[in-house]
């Protein structure tokens, strides 16, 4: 379980598997709390329906900011209209991010937290169709890895959220395409065997790739591994998933920034084929 070991550090390994009943008076926003959500577009010209996944917000349990933002900034940039989704379940368990430690009496829903990140505008998961949409893109963060699927806990024998699943599957079945941040590319190794994807490097090259043991799980779960650097990004046109390493390397953000924006111009691309 090298791979399990290498991405969740000892103070976050504790993370209970179990969730926490609800706050009393606090029940987390169902589906029908949310109506459609308007598409996100600051581009003044028509361009690819992009659907942005989110499993939370915060790096160590849920989607990591940074990586969403760029996402979103190369997205409008690239003249996108984006859609936001995130699965209306409760988070594996919350992390006080000042202590990096779990918070054992507090649970929170990953719909109602990714919502933070989205502005509002949110849409739950289980109403995402590949019919309405050109692309998906996966931001990381620990919440992929917890609250997208097991990965955190069980490595590569995890399950995956069946939304996310179904979402991964029916992209790939249309032909299009799936973008991929960080440790996100484990989703796509899980469920579309065969595929190609990077995490980064194979080696922790002096702490500089700290999650360097995912590549051995990604291999694992029958997926192909591509070393790449940060600021590069994988396409792997067969299948049209594209992804990036991106915090799996310990680096000067506009690098991470850079990687990302590699990784939505090649989504883009193929979305406009």
């Amino acid at each position: 379980m090298a791979a399990v070991r290498a991405l969740v550090a000892p103070r976050l390994a504790a993370a209970a598997a179990s969730t926490f009943a609800p706050l009393p008076g606090l029940r987390p926003r169902g589906p029908a709390s949310y109506p459609r959500a308007a598409f996100h577009g600051s581009a003044p010209r028509p361009g690819p329906r992009v659907a942005l996944v989110l499993s939370g917000c915060g790096v160590y349990d849920g989607t990591e900011l940074h990586e969403a933002s760029a996402v979103l900034v190369h997205l409008s940039r690239g003249g996108a209209e984006v859609q936001i989704f995130a699965p209306n379940i409760p988070q594996m368990h919350v992390i006080d991010h000042t202590k990096g430690q779990p918070s054992e009496s507090e649970t929170r829903n990953v719909l109602t937290e990714s919502a933070r990140i989205a502005r509002g505008k949110i849409t739950d998961l289980a109403q995402l169709s590949a019919a309405n949409h050109d692309a998906a893109i996966f931001p990381g963060g620990f919440g992929a890895a917890k609250n997208l699927s097991t990965f955190a806990v069980d490595g590569k024998d995890c399950k995956v959220n069946k939304d996310v699943e179904r979402v991964l599957k029916d992209f790939h079945k249309a032909g299009k395409p799936i973008g991929l941040c960080c440790i996100a590319p484990v989703l796509a190794a899980r469920v579309l065997r065969g595929v190609e994807v990077t995490v980064g490097h194979e080696q922790e090259e002096g702490g500089r790739w700290p999650y360097a043991g995912t590549a051995e799980a990604v291999k694992a779960m029958g997926a192909k591994h591509c070393v790449k650097g940060v600021t590069e990004a994988h396409v792997d046109r067969k299948n049209k998933v594209v992804s990036t390493p991106a915090f799996m390397c310990e680096t000067a953000l506009h690098h991470i920034h850079d990687g990302i924006g590699a990784m939505v111009t090649e989504v883009l691309e193929l979305a406009r084929k």
